[in-house]
């Protein structure tokens, strides 16, 4: 349940209510809003226990959730979260392109393509240092040598960069390399390691399980919500089906109901979404039109060399020409001001 706060409830008297809940057992998030303060309590709700905060003083409302997450609603928290990564906000106003290869293969080639995409007008800066492949014998990434060099991508461009977590045991490692932590999709559900994510601070980006429903994509993140860390940015980078023309079938509409359902920000990743490159850009502008905060590609200076996703990957021409059009179709969509 949420218990809303009067807007005038002094801060004594918001503490009064969390005590209280603390003493029946349970969990307590705070979420202050501009006008008031609203309380999540996770636990056992029964009739007496809503009556008995309804009559607190400071309390507005007490109001039960149907919906199995909680403190990733929109009853929870009305405004929408916005993600600050360094000087860049994430559900803001403005549309965020995050950019680079699959995996960073080099210094040489990953600082040459990083550059081409920051001046194309990338945001952020992907790519994989850990890889988690199908086949054991595919390259498996430069691990912490390619952390190295994201973070001296980052020194040069001034752009933040995302890399995936696949290892609990490695979380310190790329948390400080890293300025977003990305949970892939085959991790979706590993919540031993969602639970750990839980005690940072950093940005996570949850990509959406090849084969998830909303719901419980949504659950994933609740499972780092209530852990410690709001900051989560949700990904849908396309779900399984019976097709098998493009590599996933990607759920544009997916974007309108995470905005409907929660507060978090939501990104596309057209790339992994369709599997080939030729479709990248009009899914893109889908995902502008649809509503999203932001992609997430693949470029590469020559894809059918590529470690992997050659085939999906767009060269640093095919990038640049995309980027006007979003930018252009963003502007046109968004000049009454915000969303």
């Amino acid at each position: 349940m949420i218990i809303v706060m009067e807007s005038q409830a002094s801060a004594a008297q918001i503490q009064h209510v969390s005590s209280k809940l603390q003493e029946k057992g349970f969990q307590v998030h705070l979420s202050q809003g501009i006008e008031r303060t609203i309380i999540g309590a996770i636990g056992q709700r029964t009739q007496a226990t809503q009556d008995l905060f309804e009559t607190l003083p400071g309390v507005e409302k007490v109001v039960p959730i149907a919906q199995p997450f909680k403190l990733a609603s929109r009853q929870f928290k009305q405004e929408r979260t916005r993600v600050q990564v360094g000087s860049i906000t994430i559900g803001g106003r403005d549309f965020q392109i995050i950019a680079g290869p699959c995996a960073v293969e080099g210094r040489t080639k990953y600082l040459e393509i990083a550059q081409a995409v920051k001046e194309a007008g990338a945001t952020m800066l992907r790519g994989g240092a850990f890889k988690p492949r199908t086949s054991p014998y595919s390259f498996q990434g430069l691990e912490k040598e390619g952390l190295k060099i994201l973070a001296e991508a980052r020194e040069i461009t001034g752009l933040p960069v995302i890399t995936e977590i696949m290892d609990p045991r490695h979380l310190d490692e790329v948390a400080s390399y890293a300025d977003i932590l990305q949970v892939g999709a085959r991790n979706m559900q590993n919540y031993f390691l969602l639970r750990e994510l839980g005690r940072l601070q950093h940005p996570i980006l949850l990509k959406r399980g090849p084969s998830a429903t909303i719901e419980e994509w949504i659950m994933a993140a609740e499972y780092i919500i209530s852990s410690g860390n709001p900051n989560v940015i949700m990904c849908e980078r396309g779900i399984r089906t019976f097709d098998s023309y493009t590599r996933n079938t990607l759920d544009i509409s997916a974007v309108p109901v995470i905005k409907q359902l929660t507060h978090m920000p939501i990104i596309v990743d057209p790339s992994h979404g369709t599997g080939k490159w030729k479709l990248v850009e009009p899914m893109s502008l889908a995902a502008v039109g649809a509503g999203a905060d932001g992609i997430m590609v693949e470029v590469h200076q020559n894809p059918s060399e590529a470690l992997s996703d050659g085939p999906q990957s767009l060269t640093p021409e095919n990038f640049a020409r995309m980027v006007k059009k979003i930018k252009n179709l963003h502007l046109l969509l968004n000049n009454n001001g915000e969303q």
